[in-house]
């Protein structure tokens, strides 16, 4: 069965470049005949808002879009982000990191010729706190994952197909590549159960999807979560990475950005076909 996703974070309003990646998923699964779940990543309760997580349901309904099975909130299944994290402790592949921002900037600040500064997790980590075991484990560490360690229990290549328009085809992923674009990512967070990374591969096999329709600015991050499924003995879905809504300028849309807000265009009398002729679907 097709089953696919759309995954908003309910930390301010809908704005048009999520109402061209809901339209891109509801597209794709109704040509399919399949599914679209709901999933609202409230997963950080910091900055997560209910009264969000209320306008979402609103901006979907008012444009003509209905969803499949249970509402998914991150925010109720801590539990099963934490049994993950713990089986994968066990096994050694996970460690403790006190370090700040500012630190990791220090650490990294001459990296290895031909490496990247950033990657899909951020500042690509030194590994300055990679000896540590988790019984050093302090209230305000992050925990990441030990790449090198977890890569020794996984095939030297595992693959993902990917179906947008920019990276169509077959591609690989490797320890060595990983190593030098993500470094050891965060799992969790003292403030968050767990990381959008490990969070969403754990979510997306719970809920059964099969092809992953999201914005080509998530590309980056899908080797890492192909690892993570490998390393968890998760499925593999399909990918679909969808061009971006950008302004005149050429920048992604904002999130805090009120004039390009559907409910904006909704009380400045705009109609959904109003809102898909905006995003050009």
């Amino acid at each position: 069965m097709f089953r696919t996703r759309f995954a908003p974070s309910p930390t301010y309003y809908l704005h048009l470049g999520h109402a061209l990646s809901a339209l891109h998923v509801w597209r794709a699964a109704a040509e399919a005949d399949g599914e679209v779940w709901l999933r609202i990543e409230d997963i950080d309760t910091t900055r997560c808002q209910p009264e969000y997580t209320e306008a979402i349901f609103r901006d979907l309904h008012w444009l003509g879009l209905t969803w499949d099975g249970p509402v998914r909130r991150q925010s109720e299944h801590f539990a099963a982000y934490e049994a993950a994290l713990l089986n994968l402790a066990e096994g050694g592949a996970v460690y403790p990191c006190g370090c700040s921002r500012a630190d990791i900037a220090a650490a990294a600040s001459a990296p290895q010729e031909g490496q990247s500064k950033f990657g899909p997790d951020g500042r690509i980590y030194p590994g300055t706190c990679r000896h540590r075991s988790m019984a050093e484990r302090a209230p305000r560490d992050a925990l990441r994952l030990h790449l090198a360690k977890a890569a020794e229990a996984l095939p030297e290549t595992v693959r993902f197909d990917e179906t947008g328009p920019t990276y169509a085809g077959s591609h690989d992923v490797t320890y060595a590549r990983l190593a030098a674009e993500v470094g050891d990512p965060v799992l969790a967070r003292p403030h968050m159960a767990a990381s959008y990374h490990f969070s969403v591969v754990l979510d997306d096999a719970a809920t059964g999807v099969s092809h992953i329709i999201r914005g080509e600015d998530l590309f980056p991050a899908t080797s890492l979560h192909r690892f993570l499924q490998a390393l968890l003995g998760l499925p593999v879905p399909v990918y679909h990475h969808h061009r971006l809504l950008r302004d005149a300028a050429g920048t992604r849309l904002a999130t805090r950005d009120d004039a390009r807000a559907i409910r904006t265009s909704r009380a400045d009398g705009a109609s959904p076909a109003d809102i898909r002729a905006l995003v050009g679907l």
